[in-house]
């Protein structure tokens, strides 16, 4: 074993998930590292593109907003936490300390409910921006929210306990979002859309992937509303009112022409009531609806039980507003212990969504085992 080896077997692990896979720093890139007590926006508005803001571990009560591209926010694993600003009498001093020189864009952000904000502009979204190792809990709207962004990588977050979404997106290309745990979120885990707030089509992400996270107790563990060409794969899905969404409607083009394969979807039966869009949602694993194309491949999907319209292992729906599942493939996937069925396609025959190879004993209708 070499010295480089032992080295890397030996360092602490905050210290590994924190530095470990990052690039080095060059005689161009900087470290600027933020302690306890510090202002973690400070640090950001200081630094120039290509640099890493290291927060160390400590709890931080801020919000913050990224705009610089190349930029990593990193901290040092689980200990290093965000969460709101304390409502006391220092309030407004403890706002004006973490605002730094963008002290109207970082409001912003804080009074949206958001933790950490990386926003780009409509015709140029901010590129290459890394968000690592920490923890965003207890914020009214999202932990991470994304808006205008390409190549946005986000690993090793904890969400935790957000008024709605733990990690979210919108108008965003190409993102990866790797080794997270999104839990006891308002709503999804992890959501992304092309628009949060307008109806359009949906749109390409140009390879946008979702794996390796951890997604429970969430209201639903991954949505994905209104986009195209993506991957959600290798992700445990536990414990939520639904497992994975892919969400289409009534503008075109459709939801679809993305993968969900090799996910483990297990037990998604929290009780959510309903809203002015959907049932009230229980026992739900992977459901299509208003989706296109899509594939469904090598996942293990068990012991989703419910009696919502979209309860089942795989269900295969129409849309709400009456827009049509078509030519979506399910494969290759192991169902057992779903209640109303395994396997549940709502749609006529003739929009040509296909069952294969599956592994179940129960369908609606019979015999797409």
């Amino acid at each position: 074993m070499t010295k480089r080896h032992i080295a890397y077997l030996a360092c602490s692990a905050a210290l590994c998930g924190s530095l470990l896979g990052a690039a080095p720093a060059t005689s161009s890139h900087g470290v600027l590292t933020v302690h306890p007590g510090e202002s973690i926006q400070k640090a950001v508005d200081a630094a120039e593109p290509g640099d890493t803001v290291l927060v160390l571990a400590g709890t931080y009560h801020e919000s913050v907003k990224v705009t610089t591209p190349g930029l990593t926010l990193r901290g040092m694993g689980p200990d290093t936490v965000l969460q709101p600003v304390k409502k006391s009498k220092k309030s407004k001093k403890a706002m004006k300390a973490m605002t730094g020189t963008k002290k109207t864009a970082v409001k912003s952000c804080a009074e949206m409910g958001n933790g950490i904000c990386v926003i780009g502009a409509k015709k140029q979204p901010v590129e290459d921006v890394t968000i690592a190792h920490l923890t965003v809990t207890g914020f009214s709207r999202t932990g991470v929210m994304a808006v205008g962004t390409a190549n946005l990588n986000v690993h090793g977050v904890a969400a935790v306990k957000n008024g709605q979404w733990g990690l979210a997106e919108e108008r965003a290309v190409h993102s990866v979002y790797r080794n997270n745990v999104a839990r006891n979120n308002g709503d999804a885990g992890i959501f992304l859309a092309n628009s949060v707030t307008a109806e359009k089509g949906a749109v390409d992400t140009f390879g946008t992937v979702v794996e390796h996270n951890l997604l429970e107790n969430n209201r639903i563990g991954v949505t994905v509303r209104r986009l195209r060409n993506l991957t959600v794969s290798d992700n445990s899905v536990t414990g939520n009112c639904a497992g994975v969404f892919v969400v289409g409607d009534e503008n075109k083009p459709k939801a679809g022409n993305l993968t969900v394969a090799d996910n483990q979807v297990v037990k998604n039966n929290k009780y959510c009531k309903k809203t002015a869009r959907l049932s009230f949602l229980q026992g739900s694993g992977i459901v299509l609806t208003g989706a296109e194309n899509t594939l469904v491949t090598g996942n293990t999907v068990t012991g989703n039980s419910g009696k919502s319209p979209l309860s089942g292992g795989v269900v295969v729906f129409k849309s709400f507003v009456g827009v049509t599942s078509d030519k979506n493939q399910v494969t290759r996937n192991k169902l057992s212990g779903n209640s109303p069925a395994d396997l549940v396609n709502q749609e006529a025959s003739k929009h040509g969504n296909a069952f294969k190879d599956n592994t179940c004993k129960k369908s609606k209708p019979a015999g797409l085992c």
